[in-house]
């Protein structure tokens, strides 16, 4: 045998090697995948077992919600109630409380969860907007992945607004009545103007609903011929309607303590251009909401030092986030506003009676 064939032999015995050697690699690679896969699954179900386990159904101690049924007066002035999705809970306690002390504004403005939340104040059902919210929310038709499959969104409004009623009946009685004016902000995705849609002019079902719905992640409600999606992206806070609708005694709910503010610009912020960009207004709007709101802040505390709005806002930092999955943490932040409410109840009446 000469060199050549040396060579030659050499190579192929290599090529085999290489060729054993690769599918042994392969082999394990795809085994050692298998079982990654198998230990995440077998992991995933644990931990899914665990957090089915340990999160209750629903909030623990139910029996502290208030219940019951508004009176008949009316308080003159406007009630401006602040959104923060599941931070809605502390003005839940607010207006529970409110309702218990026979404080039932003629004029009710909210955004996003502020308008879920103003429409049972409005009908008068003391409890039912918290009751609701710690009732279902770890149920698939209102939070989750079965919402999304139906409303193509991460929270099912239709089941808070429409579907609930058939276990717990909306007042439409006490709703109805036209001495008393509600008002859902929603923005305007074509104009990227906030609208301010009332009672008796629109489906106001369908104004809330889509001053609720968070952009990006949810389609854009059509009321009245407009596409609308959250109102907290033109405006977050809206005391300036209440003044210019010219109410002398304005009260403002907030969900979060006075000292807190937004950075400017997040990457959620930064992504407008791109997931509007055929809606350049709205686009702009939803970009500069952080400095819109963070702008607001600061002249609400201006106007709460000089007497002409009061404030009820947490006393202390809220720790929960928009989409809260801890009903403790929720139904503590309910229980946060009643008492804190209660504890000004006071010095509210003081300044209506001004």
């Amino acid at each position: 045998m000469n060199l050549g064939d040396i060579r030659r032999y050499s190579g192929r015995q290599l090529t085999r090697i290489r060729n054993v050697s690769g599918q042994q690699i392969s082999r394990l690679r795809n085994y050692s995948g298998k079982q990654l896969s198998r230990i995440r699954n077998a992991s995933g179900q644990r931990i899914s077992a665990i957090r089915k386990h340990v999160r209750p159904e629903k909030f623990t101690r139910m029996n502290q919600i208030r219940s019951g049924q508004a009176s008949n007066s009316i308080t003159e002035g406007c009630l401006v109630l602040e959104g923060g999705a599941f931070r809605g809970l502390y003005s839940q306690g607010v207006l529970d409380a409110l309702m218990e002390n026979d404080i039932n504004f003629r004029c009710v403005i909210g955004v996003s969860a502020g308008a879920l939340s103003g429409l049972n104040y409005c009908s008068g059902q003391i409890g039912r907007s918290a009751r609701i919210n710690l009732s279902y929310r770890h149920d698939g038709r209102y939070v989750g992945i079965r919402a999304l499959r139906k409303a193509h969104s991460l929270v099912n409004l239709d089941f808070l607004l429409r579907d609930v009623g058939a276990i717990e009946p909306f007042n439409w009685k006490y709703f109805s009545n036209p001495e008393r004016r509600f008002v859902a902000v929603c923005a305007n995705v074509n104009t990227g103007k906030a609208e301010y849609l009332e009672k008796g002019s629109c489906d106001i079902l369908s104004a809330v609903k889509a001053s609720a719905s968070m952009p990006y992640v949810s389609p854009e409600v059509i009321v009245d011929g407009q596409p609308y999606l959250d109102g907290g992206t033109c405006c977050k806070i809206p005391y300036q309607w209440a003044i210019d609708q010219g109410y002398a005694k304005i009260v403002v709910v907030r969900t979060r303590d006075r000292s807190f503010r937004k950075k400017d610009r997040t990457s959620e912020n930064e992504l407008a251009d791109i997931a509007y960009r055929h809606n350049h207004e709205f686009a702009k709007a939803l970009a500069d909401s952080n400095i819109n709101y963070n702008r607001q802040c600061d002249e609400l505390i201006q106007l709460e030092k000089q007497g002409r709005i009061f404030v009820i806002a947490p006393q202390q930092e809220v720790m929960v986030s928009r989409v809260e999955a801890d009903l403790e943490k929720l139904g503590d932040l309910y229980l946060e506003g009643y008492r804190e409410m209660n504890e000004q109840i006071g010095a509210l009446k003081e300044y209506l009676n001004k």
